[in-house]
């Protein structure tokens, strides 16, 4: 099932995947290495392994915390970034931009050995073409966070201009011209398919998606609708992705090598393999594997969001009058109190029960929610763990623990149950694989650009196989409250349906930046506990929306100067 990750690890063995944090960037001489396909295909699997550190895609999921959707704190967290107290100088600003940066010369590195070996045409194109594809995932992410960026091709030697990379920030329309060549060439060269053994490298899909993305970002509804129609249609080739008929499933190991997979990191554990991301470490509480630090968590926003299973919006003050603005009732509703584990009040929890499975099924396939039961890892072996809203609750208690203390809902998408069957040794590498880019993503931003295209019963098909996919009725399938008459009205449903499906994935903060809708939804905004309780206040201020060049890289290069707005 992790075949890839294995490859990346011989890779690693086999020291192709020079460190870039050294001088001068390279372990292996280019003159003893790139001498044939085995060491082209190391080269390149290099590049891929770094998609999965923390400053790059590592802690993709942390950026729902910057969003109505999540809150967090701590670097993981995004902290500094949450409350707006974050500067050019701020790690969270410099190693993303560092991290980035780091991949995109190991992709040039790649491509420039690659480019005179003698070796299968077919084959060095597409190693060629996976390393253009990774540039442009990686430039298309920097320049989200960061706007106009300097551009740094293959033709960049660091063993000789190490001490000269000074150019000047391209625009955004110069960079995504740049990241569009790559993915151009990326769908020309790329296999539709590999062999079982090289799952999870990119193909002609993942670059047709990612195309369609980028086309999307900068509102070009045609290249979108295009290209997002060739992998979901089979336009032109046999693509052979479909939607998970489970959604739960998607996001454990059972789900690596789904059918609704476009592009996902490939995660690895085991003794000896350290090769997956943290979302145990992060996503996490002290109830999971390692005893672990739930850095990022789900708002009690997202948890309303969640619609009742006929499709109706949810309203606690139809269970609790008064619910919503008075938090007595939501403390006498929700609160249990104990003495050293032993509960001494507790709500009506059969009531609380049926009220949450009367709820969107993904609701309680992405989240924990007060009274659920989750399967941990106490005392070096499994443990049913239950989410009690009490002060003392220890997981000693079979109870879960979040680690600040709040009443909070917490993530049961990405979070390893027990061990794992022995697959996880490690709390910082969760070996589940992480999407990027899968179908129910491309369902939805589809339907967008059909909607942005005045297409709206095109856009209404699109987003109803994702909801239905979840057992939720369609819209416009007969009652009043699954009307949609408008691209108005149908803006917010797609609304809506991306913070609930993709939850968790970390495209919330990057959807909410492109609608406009950041500000409205964080500027000043007191993030609440389940019980009312006031937990984060956000810091967003308008020169946020982009993040600023970090200091100390203007100080290495003035060219990189204006610094963003108001920073």
């Amino acid at each position: 099932m992790k075949k890839i990750s294995l490859l990346i690890a011989g890779c690693i063995a086999l020291s192709s995947c020079y460190k870039l944090d050294t001088n001068p960037y390279s372990q292996v001489s280019a003159s003893t290495f790139w001498q044939n396909e085995d060491q082209a295909l190391a080269g390149v699997l290099g590049c891929y392994n770094d998609l999965k550190k923390e400053a790059t895609f590592g802690l993709q999921f942390s950026y729902d915390g910057l969003t109505d959707i999540g809150l967090g704190y701590d670097p993981p967290g995004l902290g500094e970034v949450i409350s707006g107290t974050f500067t050019d100088r701020s790690s969270i600003i410099v190693d993303r931009w560092q991290a980035g940066y780091d991949l995109i010369q190991r992709c040039n590195h790649a491509i420039a050995h690659i480019q005179p070996m003698t070796i299968d045409k077919a084959k060095q194109e597409g190693f060629i073409a996976e390393a253009k594809f990774l540039r442009a995932l990686m430039y298309f992410q920097l320049t989200n966070l960061y706007g106009a960026l300097p551009i740094y091709d293959e033709t960049v030697d660091l063993n000789k201009d190490f001490a000269d990379l000074k150019n000047s920030r391209s625009s955004v329309e110069d960079v995504n011209k740049f990241i569009l060549n790559d993915l151009n060439y990326a769908i020309e060269k790329l296999p539709v398919s590999y062999d079982a053994k090289y799952y999870g490298r990119v193909t002609k899909g993942a670059a047709y998606a990612l195309r369609g993305k980028v086309a999307l970002y900068n509102k070009d509804w045609a290249g979108a609708i295009r290209d997002f129609e060739e992998i979901v249609y089979n336009k032109t080739n046999t693509y052979g992705y479909s939607l998970s008929t489970s959604y739960s499933t998607l996001f454990t190991m059972d789900g690596d090598q789904s059918p609704e997979m476009i592009f996902a990191i490939q995660n690895m554990g085991g003794t000896g393999f350290p090769y997956g991301m943290p979302m145990a470490f992060y996503m996490g509480t002290r109830s999971t594997f390692g005893s672990d630090w739930n850095n990022c968590m789900p708002s009690t926003r997202l948890a309303d969001r969640y619609e009742n299973r006929d499709g109706s919006p949810f309203n606690w003050n139809d269970y609790f009058p008064n619910y919503t603005t008075d938090n007595a009732v939501k403390k006498q509703a929700m609160e249990s109190t104990q003495s050293g584990g032993t509960l001494t009040k507790v709500p009506d929890t059969a009531k609380l029960r049926q009220i949450y499975a009367n709820r969107d099924p993904r609701m309680n396939q992405t989240l924990i929610v007060p009274y659920s039961h989750y399967l941990g890892w106490n005392a070096n072996k499994e443990r049913d763990m239950q989410l009690i809203l009490a002060t003392g609750v220890n997981e000693n208690f079979g109870q879960i623990r979040n680690n600040r203390g709040w009443y909070t809902y917490l993530w049961r998408k990405f979070v390893p149950e027990g061990n794992l069957k022995g697959a996880i040794t490690d709390r910082a590498h969760t070996p589940i694989n992480f999407p990027i880019i899968r179908l129910g993503d491309v369902l939805l931003m589809l339907s967008e650009a059909y909607n942005e295209s005045n297409q709206l019963d095109k856009a209404i098909t699109e987003l109803n196989k994702v909801r239905t996919r979840s057992k939720m009725p369609a819209l416009n399938s007969g009652s009043s409250f699954l009307v949609v008459g408008s691209k108005a009205d149908m803006s917010k449903r797609i609304q809506h349906e991306r913070a609930v499906e993709l939850a968790g994935e970390g495209w919330r903060y990057f959807d909410l930046k492109r609608w406009n809708l950041l500000e409205s939804l964080s500027k000043d905004y007191i993030e609440k506990s389940i019980t009312g309780d006031n937990l984060v206040t956000r810091g967003y201020q308008s020169r946020h929306k982009l993040w600023p060049i970090p200091g100390q890289e203007i100080e290495m290069n003035p060219a990189l100067l204006p610094q963003n707005q108001d920073w």
